[in-house]
């Protein structure tokens, strides 16, 4: 019988493996332009860490303050000034030649298993906590990806749904 050696990884050693693993440095952003909840910052803020991604927040009061507040690791974020004209930062990103995914529950949406990885810069765009990504939005993607369900319940917390997405968009699921 062949034992397996089990013991923690060391930061250094865990630092070497994920670099590796992450062939997307720095081409990820996650954009939140419609954030409410401070606590999910916090939350795509280490998702952000973990990717070399950035995160891109409206420069409102809660926003600030609830990055201020919480343990963010090191990643670029952008407080942008995204009111009123979210639309056009969208647009201006996809002109950019970014690819802009949507992550939202809609017809047309891809099923996030089939949501093929990040090859060049690519944006993220999740919506708002109570109501989505405004449908008057949706012409300003490239393709939107929702998350199947088998609960009961209609959605993810907007955080982990934009963790899962960032993730597969990584390469790393």
């Amino acid at each position: 019988m062949t034992t397996i050696e089990i013991r923690p990884k060391s930061r250094e050693e865990l630092r070497g493996e994920r670099l590796r693993q992450v062939a997307v440095d720095g081409l990820l952003t996650i954009a939140m332009p419609w954030v409410k909840n401070g606590l999910n910052l916090g939350t795509l803020a280490r998702t952000c860490d973990a990717l070399h991604a950035r995160l891109v927040v409206p420069s409102t009061s809660t926003a600030i303050q609830a990055l201020r507040k919480g343990d963010r690791g090191k990643f670029a974020l952008d407080l942008a000034d995204l009111q009123p004209s979210v639309l056009a930062w969208i647009a201006g990103a996809r002109a950019a030649g970014s690819r802009v995914v949507g992550v939202e529950l809609a017809y047309g949406a891809v099923p996030l298993g089939e949501l093929a990885p990040a090859t060049g810069p690519t944006v993220i765009v999740l919506g708002n906590e109570g109501h989505g990504i405004p449908a008057s939005a949706f012409h300003l993607f490239d393709e939107l990806v929702e998350i199947p369900m088998a609960g009961v319940g209609s959605s993810l917390n907007v955080a982990v749904a934009g963790s899962l997405v960032a993730y597969r968009l990584a390469g790393l699921t």
